[in-house]
Order: C-alpha cells, then structure tokens, then sequence
C-alpha cells in the first residue's frame, strides 16, 4: 500500500461512522476498496456471519494493513513467534487456544487481580491530580491496563513498561505508515517482547506459578520436559496476542469513554451524582465508539450474504462498530446515552465463539476508573476549546483518542 492509499485509509478509518451509514442502507453488501474487503456493516448480518464460523474463516482475522518492508522481515527472523493464536483460528485449534484463555481470565482470576487494579489507579491519579490537568492516555490509560495483564500473566513490574512497548510497537507495525527505519526499530521493539515472553515462558515450564503463563503452558504443552522451538514459538504467540487484547483493547476503552463522557456535561454530572449507573457508561461506551471496531473473515464457500453472492475467498471486514450503530438495533444509535434501554444488544466485544475472554476484565478496569474519577475528581473536564474535537487514531484497531488533556476543578 502506497502513501497515497495509506492517505485515505486514514481519512476513512480516522472516521468510519459516515461510511459504515451509507453501507447499512445500500442494498447487498459494499465493496471497500481502502480496506479491500465487503464490508458486513448491519447488526443482523454482523451476527450472522460470526454465527458461521463454518463459512466465514477467522484466518485472515488481523491481516495486517502495511506489509513490512524487507530489512524489517529480517529483523522478525530473529523472534520466536509468528505462530497462530485464538483470534486467527478455527474449529479445533480455536477450540484448543480458546480453553485456558476461558478459564484463565475467570471471574475468580478476575477479582483476584482487581485489589491491585485498584491500588494502581489509586495511585495514578495520586500523581496527576494534584496539579489540577493531565493527558488522560499516557498518564494513566496506556500505564494500567498493561500492569493489570502482566500482574495476571506472571511478568515483574519492572519488566512491564518493556513489555507493553513491545505489544504497542507491533501494532503501529502492523497497522500505521511507518518508514522503513522506523518499521526495522518496530520490530527490533517486537522481537525484544517475543524474547522476554520466552524466558518467561522456559522458567515457568520449570518452575510453575499461579499465573497465566503457566496455566496457559501447562492446558497446552502437557508435561515437565524442555519445549522444542515450535512448541516455544506456539506459546509465544499465544501469550503475546494475549498480551496485545489485554491492554490496547481495555486503554482504547477508557479514552473512548471519558472523551464521549465528559463530551456531554449533562452525562457526566449524571453519573457523578448516581454512581449506580456506571455498569451501563461502560455498555453505552463499547457499544457507542467500539474499541475493536471488527475483523476480518475470508468465506470457505460460496456464500449468499446480504442477497450478495460471495465466491470462495472473499474477503470481509466484520464491523462491530457499524453494527453497534445500527438503527434498526438501537434507538438514536449516533447519540451517548447513559439511560439507553438495550445496551445489552451490543457486539462491542464480539459474539458467540468468538466473544472475547477478556471482556471481563477490561469492564472491571473501566468501572474503577469510572468510580474513581466520579467520587474523587467530580469536577473533571476536557481540557480543549469547546470548538475543538479531539483526534481519533486513524485505525479500526484499538480506537481511541491521540491524546486527552483533562482539567480538574473543584
């Protein structure tokens, strides 16, 4: 993809909501040639597809939107990874990946780690507030959810900061222009994460723990003996996609969500004033501005989707985003609504197989910093003109704001 293309993929994923709009209320599917995929834009035939897995193959799940260049193909060559995960499976393998993710990110896990979630963003906020502004996604929303799934994972605080890099680095990689020696440093970035993953994988075949790395080893890899590099490379990817969905997801959540929130006085003071409604800010969140707004599928077969023929091979771009706006779903979909009736409705975290396993957790984490910021900084506001907007991340992975100052006023 050339600078040119790269131009209007930003343009058009800097704000997909106009696009997906005309899609929903053409007939049939829409070809989209800046994503080189049918978008499947309508809630109804979002949830079809994700109903046949069958039909519509998760392989080409995350193809990426910029190929590396070669010396940054060279530098991959030296990682352990590259193995396929739970997102770009199907069938058994799916199955198999998807078990100890399940049963790793249970509710029990969950409340477990939620004392420390809760003492860290404590303990951010102590670091910000009292100077009365802060930039809400570097101070805080790309620092706690990263130490939260490392603390689940089994990786020291001190290693953390390197490896949430790591994750962050492959996905601007993948995903945004960069130049050749910027996409070379990336990966260099990208083959550090994938070397710490494993270190921390061989010690903890050795030397089990109560982590995530270890449950995750033992449901897979079965046994006490040394892995072999193919078994090392399976593992590493598994826990460095893990790694990936369990921070960039749940920081693009709370910018999303304090952005639309304080976008709206009348919602903010809302919630201050009934912190019972929290449960239902963070369903209006997801649904409203979705963090992964899809991912692709690629038919088995020929399909008819939509009344569109599909031949085998097809590729599509699965929207959540669009379907979450969908009027035929949700009554005003474009506006954030704290007193919305069906937030439930929502595919923000996907649906059936492919649910995520993490949505738990990234609730869990929103919801403390939602009663953490309503109980102690009521008086937060964005801090831009009000003619202003703020710029959105040209992606439909992760989306979130670039930046978000806040002020604080009593």
């Amino acid at each position: 993809m050339d600078l040119a293309d790269h131009r209007a993929l930003d343009v058009w994923q800097g704000n997909p909501y106009p696009h997906y709009a005309r899609a929903r209320a053409t007939e049939g599917l829409v070809f989209v040639p800046e994503l080189d995929a049918w978008l499947v834009a309508r809630d109804v035939d979002v949830r079809e597809v994700l109903r046949r897995p069958e039909d519509f193959s998760s392989a080409n799940s995350l193809r990426p939107d910029v190929a590396p260049c070669p010396a940054a193909l060279a530098e991959f060559a030296k990682g352990i990874g590259g193995h396929r995960t739970v997102v770009t499976s199907d069938g058994d393998a799916h199955r198999r990946y998807r078990a100890p993710l399940s049963s790793g990110l249970s509710t029990a896990r969950v409340n477990a780690v939620l004392p420390y979630a809760t003492v860290r963003a404590e303990e951010l906020l102590d670091a910000f507030a009292p100077r009365g502004y802060a930039e809400l996604m570097g101070e805080y929303a790309e620092i706690l959810p990263g130490e939260v799934i490392c603390r689940l994972l089994g990786i020291d605080r001190a290693d953390a900061a390197g490896v949430v890099r790591g994750g962050r680095r492959a996905e601007e990689l993948l995903f945004r222009p960069l130049s050749e020696d910027e996409q070379v440093a990336a990966a260099r970035d990208v083959v550090a994460l994938q070397h710490v993953l494993d270190n921390y994988l061989r010690d903890r075949r050795a030397h089990p723990r109560d982590d995530l790395i270890s449950t995750m080893t033992a449901a897979l890899i079965p046994g006490t003996g040394d892995l072999t590099r193919e078994q090392r490379r399976e593992m590493v990817s598994q826990l460095q996609n893990l790694l990936l969905a369990g921070h960039l997801t749940t920081t693009a959540l709370i910018g999303t969500a304090f952005l639309h929130l304080l976008s709206d006085r009348a919602q903010w003071k809302m919630l201050c004033a009934e912190p019972d409604r929290i449960p239902a800010a963070i369903e209006e969140a997801v649904r409203h501005d979705t963090p992964i707004q899809g991912f692709r599928r690629l038919t088995t077969r020929t399909v008819t989707l939509a009344g569109t023929e599909l031949p085998a091979g097809s590729a599509l771009f699965i929207a959540y985003g669009s379907a979450n706006r969908d009027p035929g779903q949700h009554r005003d979909p474009g506006t954030f609504d704290l007193a919305r009736p069906d937030q439930a409705r929502h595919v923000g975290f996907g649906h059936g197989i492919h649910g995520c396993p993490g949505s738990q957790l990234g609730r869990a984490q929103l919801r403390i910093t939602l009663e953490l910021f309503t109980r102690r900084l009521p008086g937060t506001r964005l801090g831009r003109a009000a003619d202003q907007r703020a710029v959105m991340r040209p992606t439909l992975i992760h989306r979130s704001p670039q930046a978000l100052h806040l002020t604080f006023r009593a």
